[in-house]
């Protein structure tokens, strides 16, 4: 289960991508957080779905750079 989906990675533009890492990382914070203060995460398994997609982001942004610079 992703959070975004591949195909959408590729159909959003850069300045959206870089809005979306911010999102998840607050939501990253958030998690935490509660994993800090020895409080159970709602959601725990979410924790590593934002972590890969936050890496696939940063692919797909790696990759339109490299787009430009051919």
């Amino acid at each position: 289960m992703a959070l975004i989906k591949k195909n959408e990675l590729k159909a959003m533009k850069e300045n959206d991508l870089k809005n979306k890492v911010v999102d998840l990382r607050k939501e990253l914070m958030r998690y935490n957080a509660q994993v800090a203060t020895k409080t159970t995460p709602e959601n725990p398994g979410r924790i590593r779905l934002i972590k890969k997609t936050i890496a696939k982001i940063y692919t797909q942004l790696n990759q339109k750079k490299m787009e430009v610079k051919k």
